[in-house]
């Protein structure tokens, strides 16, 4: 929870407390003298946050500053009095919070054991129905392309229903989907599959994070950002597994029958979830004031228009870094290293531990550092690795740029669920994040397709069997160093909120009451 001690006391006035951050304050999205202090919920104070005073109380501040002190705010040391706190106190929930949290992870996780089982399985797609591994990643592009449409219409129902029903339906379609998918008997049919597939898969990240985030204590958001968002990596890793341990033996087929395994288990979890305080709050305050859903929506888009925009090309940013980094990864060895499937495996697994490692270190971290910084030096960083990832002829030098390459771009994505939840307007929890997000992966979801096909335009010098050996290594970097640097900038302009309340009654990890007794209310 946030204490009134984290606050700057004028000596003049001590009852004048800084004026806290509301959700319309976010990434520089509303003038601040429209900020009604008294209602807005408080935050931590942040450097360019504070203000200095006149003796008479009065705001004033210096020109510069009000520009741009957001941006220099990255530069300067924090807070010293926001210390890291213990990350074993941090991760101490009630029991409601605890399964909540379960089922968000197992939902992300199931759909990213799906949608990494078609990344596994592009040589083999491929073979099977005698196209161009570039024609199979259509499938990937499809996929991407349509999520928007599932954020948007999940998240929509999400913020006026609540977040248990859709998801439930969410789940049973995505199962259906992914069984069907493995009896596919061309590639057009496995597409079209794929994207039915993309739009249940847009609408699953929204539902799962507004409900995680919501029940989640405060000052618990950043370490459990990045474990929820690594639960995609986790995913990958399983689905890595998997295809180690069946396409070899059964073939690829059999890989998307027994991966819906998880997926049950997550529908029959669902079945116990209840709606957050947070979400019942909010639908009471629409339901207060009598007006049309379409006006609640136009009002906010006017009000945080700019805000919209900032999310979207951000996630655009990190999806591209994401996508870019993983999808074609296995055919990068498989088809320009000449490895094995089994070598191909073990490299994503490898670099799975990584990106598990870094989200969860770098999500925890930016309870301290800030959401903005932690993303900024994620992305200095993973560019130094970029090269140790590409450029190796060495299978364990090749696994040591998997692993680091991951810890950096995914220790960033650790962040992306707490400051997207924290930065959304209210009402919209479900319906922000996952549109944001899935618009993002509308923008990159070329992205394993460009790098598949410039890698085949652009192969090797040198011939293997007397056949040209496509060069996805050099496309790869190319197209990450890139959007390392336009995610950096992206870091450095944009606002945050961190420690944004979402309900009145939030309970902090110090709390002895556990919230069960809340649910008989």
């Amino acid at each position: 929870m946030v204490s009134i001690s984290e606050a700057q006391v004028d000596a003049n006035n001590p009852h004048n407390v800084s004026a806290p951050v509301t959700a319309g304050d976010a990434a520089g999205f509303v003038d601040e003298a429209s900020i009604d202090s008294e209602k807005a919920p408080a935050v931590r104070e942040s450097g360019s946050d504070r203000f200095s005073r006149s003796s008479s109380g009065g705001r004033r501040r210096n020109p510069l500053r009000a520009t741009l002190g957001h941006v220099l705010e990255l530069f300067e040391r924090p807070d010293p009095r926001n210390k890291p706190q213990n990350p074993l106190k941090l991760l101490k929930l009630t029991h409601r919070q605890a399964f909540t949290f379960s089922v968000a992870c197992l939902g992300w996780m199931v759909d990213a054991i799906d949608f990494f089982c078609v990344t596994m399985t592009t040589t083999e797609l491929a073979t099977a129905f005698d196209k161009d591994p570039s024609d199979v990643t259509s499938a990937i592009t499809v996929t991407l392309m349509l999520r928007p449409i599932g954020a948007l219409l999940f998240g929509i129902v999400a913020d006026r229903y609540g977040r248990k029903i859709p998801l439930i339906v969410n789940l049973l379609l995505f199962t259906v989907i992914e069984l069907a998918s493995g009896f596919s008997k061309n590639l057009q049919t496995f597409i079209g599959l794929r994207a039915v597939y993309g739009i249940l898969m847009g609408g699953e990240w929204g539902l799962g994070n507004s409900l995680a985030m919501e029940v989640l204590p405060v000052e618990s958001r950043g370490i459990f950002s990045g474990l929820l968002q690594m639960c995609y990596s986790l995913g990958n890793l399983v689905a890595a597994m998997l295809y180690y341990a069946v396409v070899p033996n059964l073939g690829w087929r059999a890989l998307y029958w027994i991966s819906i395994i998880p997926a049950v288990i997550t529908i029959v979890m669902s079945l116990f979830l209840k709606e957050s305080e947070a979400w019942k709050q909010s639908r009471r305050q629409q339901q207060a004031n009598a007006r049309h859903y379409y006006q609640v929506v136009v009002d906010m888009l006017k009000q945080h228009w700019v805000r919209c925009i900032y999310a979207v090309i951000l996630m655009a940013g990190m999806n591209f870094l994401s996508h870019g980094s993983q999808d074609l990864y296995p055919t990068f060895l498989k088809k320009q290293h000449g490895l094995s499937p089994r070598q191909a495996t073990i490299g994503t697994v490898v670099g799975n531990l990584g990106a598990i490692v870094g989200g969860i270190f770098f999500g925890y971290i930016s309870e301290y550092l800030g959401r903005r910084r932690t993303i900024a030096i994620c992305t200095i960083i993973g560019a130094c690795f970029v090269p140790l990832w590409i450029l190796p002829k060495q299978f364990g030098q090749l696994l040591a740029g998997a692993f680091f390459i991951q810890v950096f771009i995914q220790g960033a994505w650790g962040v992306i669920p707490a400051y997207l939840a924290e930065i959304s307007p209210e009402n919209f929890r479900a319906t922000f994040p996952g549109l944001a997000y899935q618009l993002g992966n509308l923008i990159s979801a070329s992205a394993s397709q460009i790098e598949a096909t410039m890698g085949e335009k652009n192969p090797l010098p040198e011939l293997r069997d007397g056949e040209k050996v496509p060069d996805y290594g050099r496309v790869q970097g190319i197209l990450i160093g890139i959007i390392l640097a336009c995610v950096l900038v992206l870091a450095v302009v944009g606002r945050e909120e961190k420690g944004k309340q979402f309900a009145a009654d939030t309970k902090s990890v110090d709390d002895d009451v556990d919230d069960d007794d809340d649910d008989d209310k």
